[in-house]
């Protein structure tokens, strides 16, 4: 559709189509602030709706309605919006971001009376009264209040300073953030939070019947329970999805892979691995050991640019949503014959980036399997026969851990691409139940896990091992290697891991699980546990 022409001979169009166009100027560029991408995408799922149905109905107004209707589902749909809500929310908590400093567009972690700015964006996007009002509404729509009331007491105070100055676009004013405010509030136990505002609704929207009975509700309370006036409402922060780990999971992910004490264990060392390979012996890889037990190690430089690039490219027109089984796998029923397990992140619309079809998901939530309501992570298998870069691929990893990396004895190369605060929750990558459909491959359980950084990022997205109390940062070009089973066949509880949520950037990687049949005589088995 053409939106240039018709949006050109209304001034309130025009504005707004400005708007959205100076957000993202390089469509080829990838969206790398979270708050430009929510913004994004509630500029073309309700803002623009709310503008074109705004206009008074005219042959002209009518054509660029009929052209929004066309295009329509070609838009963000409200489940997007929902995600990129979800997705600030779980910033917020993961990083502890202040909710007033992302209104302006700044992240800042608040801890008492410390505030560390984790990231500082080159240009500054914030968020408007109406941005704010819709990410406290879908927590409020939720019953989630912990997160709502401080988006709800920001959306609040913006309007409040811009009462008065209608924007065609917005979908609320002050009166709605009142409302739901006061409702949270009341939901909370602050019953006397709940009156104040109820009673400067009523200022503004005196007739408001329901806001009446409300007010005199809220007095009739205080008036039983004085108490109520003045106690100090504590809202619980819901524990969605249940996580036994999330407090070190969380810890973890704010050090941003920041790892300090690390050089002062003098057992950790670096050095130029050449695994005896003569594959390796002129142009051996830098490996650094991040951790002895459980054994990860980090191949600085593992591939070049143009390699990740290629990896990229070559994803990019399979890459492809669907089921998402937390830390389960499921059987991929295509011409590859691979086990898949996919991580639970969102991504950006197919309208921004590469106009694939997305389709619903369904999550692990602790025990349970349900659907997520937002588009989620991108992912792709690919075959070494794709691309002759995918055979050098496998024979550097051969050469490097002296393992065998072909079918059946591994998977095929599964690359993934995490979206806006995208994430892994807390997992093992070896399967922990016999029952898993891991063993259907019948090549064993995941015995080792070699993980490629394909780019980098801005901050976020450090890969967290839990029970060992440690992070490792994305470094591009980098791989990260561990082994899932010790020699016994026993799975290594200590290799818990997950990846944190994206702060900032655009994250890709590329995972090459190896199997246990195959590995007999390059790993011998061994009965001592402890091996």
């Amino acid at each position: 559709m053409e939106l240039e022409n018709p949006l050109t001979t209304f001034s309130t169009a025009v504005q707004f189509y400005d708007k959205v166009l100076s957000l993202h100027e390089d469509p080829a560029t990838p969206v790398a602030n979270p708050l430009l991408a929510f913004t994004l995408i509630k500029r073309l799922q309700s803002d623009w709706r709310n503008v074109v149905h705004s206009l008074e109905a005219s042959e002209n107004i009518r054509a660029l309605k009929d052209g929004y209707e066309k295009v329509e589902q070609e838009l963000p749909a409200f489940e997007d919006l929902e995600g990129a809500a979800r997705a600030l929310m779980r910033l917020q908590d993961v990083y502890m971001l202040n909710v007033k400093g992302l209104a302006r567009g700044v992240f800042q972690r608040v801890t008492g009376s410390a505030v560390t700015d984790l990231y500082s964006p080159r240009r500054l996007f914030s968020l408007t009264a109406d941005d704010c009002f819709q990410v406290g509404k879908v927590a409020y729509d939720m019953g989630d209040y912990y997160h709502a009331i401080p988006w709800l007491e920001e959306a609040v105070s913006l309007f409040r300073v811009s009462y008065g100055e209608w924007k065609t676009e917005d979908e609320a004013s002050l009166e709605d953030a009142l409302d739901h405010l006061a409702f949270a509030c009341f939901q909370a136990g602050n019953v006397s939070c709940a009156l104040s505002l109820s009673r400067e609704f009523l200022l503004y929207s005196p007739e408001n019947k329901r806001m009446v009975r409300n007010v005199l509700k809220y007095e009739r309370l205080l008036a039983e329970s004085p108490h109520q006036a003045v106690a100090e409402t504590v809202i619980q922060r819901p524990n969605v999805p249940h996580l036994q780990t999330r407090d070190m999971y969380e810890g973890l992910c704010q050090t941003l892979g920041s790892q300090p004490i690390h050089y002062q264990i003098p057992s950790l060392y670096c050095s130029y691995e050449t695994n005896s390979s003569p594959y390796l012996l002129l142009q051996p890889v830098r490996k650094e050991v991040i951790h002895l037990e459980p054994y990860v190690a980090l191949y600085h430089d593992f591939v070049s640019d143009s390699e990740a690039q290629k990896i990229r490219e070559l994803a990019e027109p399979w890459v492809s949503l669907v089921d998402i089984l937390g830390s389960l796998c499921v059987l991929h029923k295509d011409e590859l014959s691979s086990l898949l397990c996919f991580h639970s992140t969102l991504y950006l619309p197919v309208w921004l980036l590469n106009n694939l079809q997305l389709q619903r998901s369904v999550v692990a939530s602790g025990e349970k399997q349900l659907q997520v309501d937002y588009r989620i992570s991108k992912s792709a298998w690919l075959k070494d026969t794709i691309d002759p870069v995918l055979v050098t691929l496998d024979h550097r990893i051969a050469a490097l851990t002296g393992l065998d990396v072909q079918p059946p004895h591994a998977e095929y190369l599964q690359v993934v691409n995490y979206g806006i605060g995208g994430h892994y929750e807390p997992h093992f990558d070896h399967a922990t139940s016999p029952s898993s459909p891991l063993y259907r491959m019948k090549s064993g359980n995941r015995v080792a896990t070699f993980m490629i950084y394909l780019s980098s990022v801005e901050a976020g997205g450090a890969t967290a091992f839990i029970y060992a109390n440690f992070s490792v940062p994305v470094v591009k070009n980098a791989a990260l290697f561990w082994w899932n089973l010790h020699r016994s066949g026993e799975g290594d509880g200590d290799t818990l891991h997950a990846g944190c949520p994206v702060l900032v950037g655009d994250k890709w990687v590329a995972n090459k699980w190896i199997h246990e049949y195959g590995q007999e005589f390059r790993r011998p088995c061994s009965s001592n546990p402890k091996d």
